[in-house]
Parts: structure tokens; C-alpha cells; sequence
């Protein structure tokens, strides 16, 4: 699946308090959120270079991006691979929301079937739609509720209304687990789409890559912690401070974004990133798995191909 097109600049003054400014790779985008290169931001942060720049992005949806944008990420930053962690219903529900932007006073406009339809075109990227909240996650959590509801979701997901049987799922065990427990949940249990991000990442052509997901947030961060951690440089307050930004990053949307939480069942928590996300996720791979290397070897990823994978990011 692939895609490459057009541009973005911005002649705006930058907003100080994001990651952005009008001399960098990371000044703003017109329609992308909590976008940045990864190695430069943490070499900023870090005070040195420790990590290679301009092979890995980071953002939240980009299915918005104008022409402008578009430019920029295949000519400028000259993206090779976009992943996308969207699950499928968020891939639905975002084909709703660019059917209901679209202008109806037209009458000449054709009529959209395409569920992918909102998906950024392009041409020349690949493209890899590897949902991180894969079925074996969805069958451990759908396991966690009571026999009730358990029967209420599946006859309402079988009867075609899934965000109402996800909404049960979120309220019932998403939001108690919270971000913390579901990305533990997310570790043990998407092992087979963990490891697809992973053998992507071990093949040359892969770069630059861009790793996004709906906020950019929690999944796009776990992925991006782990690399991190299988650097081996990266200090953990370091680490941290790249997942934490993203809560900033994402504020001017806070509102819509709420509204899609609140309609899978999720509160104003995971709109949030907890500050001691990064520690719990290191501590949890630490005690349940040896380490990040372990973790990996456990999925399928090579000690070969883990470092091959360190050696691209290392500077």
C-alpha cells in the first residue's frame, strides 16, 4: 500500500510553547498535531546527539494534511514508510467524520464508499495499517467483563452497532485498567502486530518512517519507548519527556477529542499522559520479560535484527 504528494511551510510565527519553530524539521504543519522528529527532539532535550535525525517522525492522524503538508513530508522530510496503529473502528469512525465535513450543498458530489477513504495519499509511501489494539488484545479484554455484558457486546457488535459494544468494552475494562494497565495488556498481548512494526523497522528501505496513530499519544508512544529502550543511550527522564510533550502538543484539540473518548467509553484520563507512564512501562518489561532485548527476542525479533535496528537510530 503505498502513497507520495504534495506541500507545507508555514509563514505563521511558531508557537513557542510546541516543539515547533520556522527553522526546523519540526516547524508547524497546517493539519498535522503533536508531530516531531524523534532523534532530534531527544537530542535536544539530551543536550547531545546520541541519536541519528530526519529517520523518524512521530505525529498524531495526518489524514487532514493539506497540500502544504503533504509537500513537505515527501519532499522536504522525504518519508519512505508511514504506520499507522488505528484500529479498525477508528479507521470507521474517521471515514464519519471526513463524510460529515464534506459539503452537501453540492449536488454534483459523488457519493463515498471507500471505508478508507480519509487515508492521506502518498503516492510512493508505503503504507502499513497494523493495529496495535489487534484481536488477540480485544478477545483478553472482551474476557475481562462479566458474562452480561460479555453477551451484550457480542450480539451488538454482531448486529452492526460496534461503537455501542465498544463503548461497554471501554467503560467496563478499558477505564479501569487506565493507560498504564492497557499498555501492559498491549505488550503481552499484540505480540503479532508488535512484531510486523518491528520487522519493518529492521529493513533499510523503511526509512525515514513516520509511526502515528489517532492522538500520537499512548500507542505511537509505547512503539517509540521501546525503540528507545533498545537503544540503550537514551536516559529515561529523556524518554519520558517525548511521551509526556505529547499532552501539550494535543491541547487545541482537547474537545474534539473528547467527544470521541467519551463515546467509547473512555474519560478525560486518556486524553492525559500520566507522568510516570515511561517508568511503569520500563519496570514492567524489566520485571515481567528481563529488559527490552528480552522482550523482543520473546516476539519474534532477533537479537540480529534488534541490532540492526539500534545501529540505524545510534548517531
Amino acid at each position: 500500500m503505498a502513497d507520495k504528494s504534495e506541500s507545507n511551510s508555514r509563514s505563521a510565527t511558531p508557537v513557542s510553547d510546541h516543539s515547533f519553530d520556522l527553522v526546523t524539521p519540526d516547524r508547524p504543519f497546517d493539519n498535522i498535531l503533536n508531530f516531531r522528529d524523534v532523534g532530534r527532539f531527544i537530542n535536544s532535550v539530551h543536550g547531545s546527539r546520541i541519536l541519528k535525525e530526519g529517520i523518524l517522525f512521530r505525529s498524531a492522524r495526518v489524514d487532514d494534511a493539506s497540500e502544504r503538508d503533504k509537500k513537505r513530508l515527501v519532499d522536504e522530510l522525504r518519508v519512505a514508510s508511514v504506520i499507522d496503529l488505528r484500529s479498525s473502528m477508528e479507521h470507521v469512525m474517521a471515514t464519519q467524520k471526513r463524510r460529515a465535513g464534506l459539503s452537501l450543498e453540492n449536488s454534483e458530489a459523488p457519493v463515498l464508499v471507500d471505508a478508507d477513504e480519509h487515508l492521506l495519499e502518498l503516492p510512493g509511501v508505503r503504507r502499513y495499517l497494523l493495529s496495535l489494539a489487534g484481536r488477540a488484545l480485544e478477545r483478553t479484554l472482551l474476557w475481562r467483563l462479566d458474562w452480561f455484558n460479555m453477551i451484550k457486546v457480542c450480539v451488538l457488535h454482531a448486529s452492526g452497532y460496534r461503537t455501542e459494544a465498544i463503548g461497554i468494552l471501554g467503560a467496563k475494562v478499558m477505564q479501569p485498567r487506565g493507560l498504564v494497565g492497557l499498555s501492559y495488556d498491549t505488550l503481552d498481548c499484540s505480540v503479532t502486530e508488535m512484531r510486523d512494526i518491528f520487522d519493518i523497522l529492521a529493513e533499510d528501505d523503511a526509512y525515514p518512517t513516520m509511526i502515528h496513530c489517532t492522538q500520537g499519544k499512548d500507542r505511537t508512544g509505547l512503539v517509540v519507548m521501546l525503540l528507545l529502550f533498545l537503544t540503550g543511550v537514551v536516559p529515561l527522564d529523556v524518554i519520558s519527556a517525548d511521551y509526556t510533550k505529547s499532552e501539550l502538543e494535543l491541547i487545541t484539540e482537547l474537545e474534539e477529542r473528547m467527544k470521541e473518548l467519551r463515546a467509547v467509553g473512555l474519560d478525560e484520563e486518556y486524553a492525559k499522559c500520566p507522568p510516570t507512564f515511561t517508568e511503569q512501562v520500563k519496570q514492567y518489561l524489566d520485571n515481567t520479560y528481563g529488559g527490552v532485548e528480552n522482550y523482543l527476542q520473546s516476539i519474534g525479533i532477533s537479537k540480529e535484527k534488534q541490532e540492526k535496528i539500534r545501529n540505524r537510530f545510534l548517531a
